[in-house]
């Protein structure tokens, strides 16, 4: 192998020769070595990057979704995205709970009313759905499967009395058939048929 002295390296690099001995003396060169007071540096070796480089910070959406969550950053879009898709989703299925009483629950992991009633279940889903947003979160990049699904709602549904009822397939597809607003769904026996082409159909998009 060849190597270089000090200022060949310091004029490959671009950088004063004071700082490729600084980063030789640091053993942030590797394959570098000392012969005397002579340093013999590989002539392959790598520019190390400085240790003050400015912090490159995320520039996509789920970026910033992951990185605040990672960092419990209160008031970004983590935040809100949390509370307001929690609520929304929640309400449509029959939630109670406010949209204040969702945040509360978010920000404090408590809930404190007076002179009302709150239905156990909607807290239950609540969390739960907190937990179901991180999950997508963390897993956004991977495909879309049924064992995903269904582990989304298992984790939705644990803990709630629709999970301690016989009928109902928590964490798998529907054993009764039922409707949505005033709408025939799919039967059970063609929810996994169904389903397996939504999928096929999802993940082929880029």
């Amino acid at each position: 192998m060849r190597y270089l002295s000090v200022a060949e390296i310091a004029k490959k690099w671009n950088i004063s020769e004071r700082s490729v001995r600084n980063y030789c003396a640091h053993g942030r060169v590797q394959g570098a070595f000392l012969t005397g007071k002579t340093w013999n540096i590989p002539e392959n070796a790598e520019k190390p990057e400085r240790s003050n480089k400015r912090k490159e910070y995320p520039i996509t959406l789920l970026e910033i979704l992951q990185e605040q969550k990672a960092s419990k950053y209160p008031g970004g879009i983590y935040h809100k995205t949390q509370i307001d898709l929690t609520y929304n989703s929640n309400h449509m299925e029959g939630s109670r709970l406010t949209h204040d009483q969702t945040r509360y629950i978010f920000e404090t992991n408590t809930i404190g009313v007076e002179k009302e009633v709150l239905n156990v279940d909607d807290v239950i889903e609540t969390v739960n759905h907190f937990r179901c947003i991180d999950m997508i979160i963390d897993h956004a990049k991977a495909a879309l499967t049924e064992k995903f699904i269904k582990e989304l709602h298992l984790t939705l549904k644990s803990g709630t009395s629709d999970s301690r009822k016989d009928w109902f397939a928590v964490g798998d597809y529907k054993k009764l058939p039922n409707e949505v607003g005033g709408m025939d769904t799919a039967l059970p026996e063609e929810v996994a048929g169904k389903m397996k082409a939504l999928l096929t159909a999802y993940n082929a998009k880029e």
